[in-house]
């Protein structure tokens, strides 16, 4: 039996926003392969989680390791170097550039100059975007800018992506539209750290989940488990 090996591991996490207290001694792990959702209420802590990982926050305390890289002691432009991307909540793609100069965006950190290959790649996985490569990214619907904020961020070649809240904003056809991809994604083995407030959807996706109450894992275990789970049902499933 092969062992995973654990690729993020966070441990006893502590940020604040001036005098709140926002993240409180949070630990959890994602193994390489994974998709990992960590689920809650708005304000429970899942982007602040998600930005203090890319480097966007720095937390008052704990420990983040990514693939045995202290990220609280690397600098937040050099983390996607490292192999980790992030999708935006909101999407914030370049509204005034075209699709295919918010690809090339996305492999701004790359020392290799050829980006020609993953990019077609991308448009393979994400044909809407090849139709629309010279068209501005302001311009499309809410669904292809989500595939574009996915396609830029696949653009730096991760080893994990974490997406937080991709499903915001868009209708049910297309929200299984867009976690139909990411599952695409993760089978060609790219690991998935994923911050979703549509919990049956993620959980259904998910192998392993983290429930967030106010700053805190409140429970943890095998995604499908939780969402057996009656009081997962009755406060994130409508159950």
């Amino acid at each position: 039996m092969t062992t995973k090996q654990k690729m993020l591991e966070v441990r006893d996490l502590e940020v604040y926003y001036g005098a709140i207290h926002a993240i409180k001694g949070v630990s959890f792990d994602v193994d390489e392969g994974e998709i990992v959702t960590l689920i809650g209420a708005n304000g429970a802590g899942k982007t602040t989680i998600l930005h203090a990982v890319s480097g966007l926050l720095r937390p008052k305390g704990g420990s983040i390791e990514f693939c045995g890289e202290n990220l609280l002691a690397t600098k937040p432009h050099l983390i996607p170097g490292l192999g980790l991307s992030q999708v935006p909540e909101g999407r914030r793609v370049f509204s005034r550039m075209t699709v295919r100069e918010n690809l090339e965006m996305g492999a701004y950190a790359r020392k290799e100059g050829v980006i020609r290959e993953d990019m077609d790649k991308v448009y393979a996985m994400l044909p809407r975007l090849k139709e629309r490569r010279r068209q501005m990214a302001g311009t499309l619907s809410g669904g292809e800018q989500q595939m574009l904020a996915i396609g830029r961020a696949l653009m730096a070649k991760p080893r994990m992506l974490l997406l937080d809240e991709p499903s915001m904003g868009l209708s049910p056809l297309l929200v299984r539209e867009i976690f139909k991809i990411i599952r695409e994604i993760n089978q060609t083995g790219v690991t998935v750290l994923l911050v979703e407030q549509n919990a049956k959807m993620a959980l259904e996706l998910a192998s392993r989940a983290y429930v967030l109450e106010t700053g805190k894992v409140a429970m943890q275990g095998v995604a499908a488990d939780l969402a057996d789970n009656a009081e997962v049902k009755k406060a994130y499933l409508g159950g």
